[in-house]
């Protein structure tokens, strides 16, 4: 009779875990086990085991300094001031070469860079962790929101679940998205169409049909309106006004995995006062050290995006159509192609914008 029972109970398990992983996937073979088990019931389990490995590895503080950074874009920026951001200061001293100074990616559009990209080392206790950061001049490029081949999880069309063919002529970069629908329940829309309705209070990154972005707490209805193309929530504001939140806790609103507290691989997209983006990721964060490395970038408002070692992604493209790409996060679970193939979760791109726009005045 127990023999019996446990058949019964393994068989439908077994052909559920088996199903899945014949699925098609852009996910290693150990990822996509750990997500089956979040979705059939078995969450608690992961949690608690990825809570139980964090902790039995959570960095130790000090510890000898580096005396390099990571080389990231090309050469430091030297054009017109007004269309740099400003070099971030140094967190530790001595100041290592090129820390927090910008360096321009191979493409530009109409002579000026479109992307810059940085690193500098965030922590002070921690002198070896270094965050990895974007800038995204929003005057020469236009954002998109891409559904993935399972994320968001209810809607058709799907469209590519890649950078679309007719596109990668223009194409940038492309950087990741948020939390599963599953874990974040965020509202979802992608090309005026509405996969999963929007949600008061959770921060919202925006691209309005004239190609502008921004990054607020949402406040109005399910549907975003005629005006906005575009709209990925997650969790809410960790960065406003260009200071921490005052709710950055432990708690459930930053996700029933990790919260807040466990330092694991974290990512995440801010706005600055002119209205360009800066993404910006790295290892051993916490929610609130994800939110001072992008007061420390200028961003007045940020977002978290999507977390653990296999997801933070942000890809540049030295030629159009996808070609000498270069990954300005060191992940060695992803390569510089994806998005370029059908990828499972939704990610964002970037484009050259075909008509520029005058910058945004300073603003709050």
């Amino acid at each position: 009779m127990i023999a019996v029972v446990i058949l019964v109970v393994l068989v439908p398990i077994s052909f559920s875990y088996v199903r899945a992983m014949m699925r098609p996937s852009s996910v290693p073979l150990g990822v996509r086990s750990v997500e089956w088990l979040r979705a059939s019931g078995f969450a608690w389990l992961v949690n608690d085991v990825e809570r139980f490995y964090y902790t039995l590895n959570a960095p130790k503080k000090g510890g000898p300094p580096l005396t390099t950074l990571p080389s990231v874009g090309g050469s430091p920026v030297t054009v017109l001031r007004a269309f740099l951001p400003p070099t971030i200061r140094a967190v530790i001293r001595p100041r290592l070469a090129g820390e927090g100074v910008w360096h321009v990616t191979t493409q530009r559009a109409s002579g000026v860079p479109a992307l810059l990209e940085t690193t500098f080392r965030p922590d002070p206790s921690y002198p070896r962790f270094v965050a990895y950061l974007a800038w995204i001049n929003h005057t020469r490029t236009e954002i998109a929101l891409n559904p993935g081949r399972y994320e968001p999880p209810s809607g058709t069309p799907r469209g590519a679940m890649q950078v679309p063919f007719d596109q990668r002529w223009r194409l940038l970069a492309t950087f990741n998205s948020g939390f599963t629908w599953r874990d974040g329940h965020g509202g979802f829309v992608a090309n005026g169409r509405v996969y999963e309705p929007l949600r008061r209070g959770l921060a919202t990154l925006v691209v309005y049909r004239n190609g502008h972005v921004n990054i607020v707490t949402w406040n109005r209805g399910p549907t975003p309106g005629r005006s906005i193309v575009h709209a990925r929530q997650n969790l809410p504001l960790i960065v406003e006004r260009g200071h921490l939140t005052p709710h950055l806790s432990s708690g459930p609103e930053w996700g029933a995995t990790l919260g807040n507290a466990i330092r694991v691989w974290r990512s995440g997209i801010g706005v600055d006062r002119h209205g360009n983006l800066l993404y910006a990721a790295a290892d051993y964060q916490t929610v609130t050290s994800l939110a001072e490395i992008f007061v420390r970038a200028g961003a007045v408002r940020a977002m978290e995006l999507d977390i653990n070692a296999e997801w933070p992604t942000f890809t540049t493209y030295g030629r159009g159509g996808g070609r000498d790409s270069s990954k300005l996060v060191p992940n060695s679970q992803q390569s510089a192609a994806r998005y370029l193939v059908p990828d499972d979760r939704d990610f964002f791109t970037v484009y050259r914008r075909l008509r520029v726009v005058a910058p945004r005045r300073g603003r709050k």
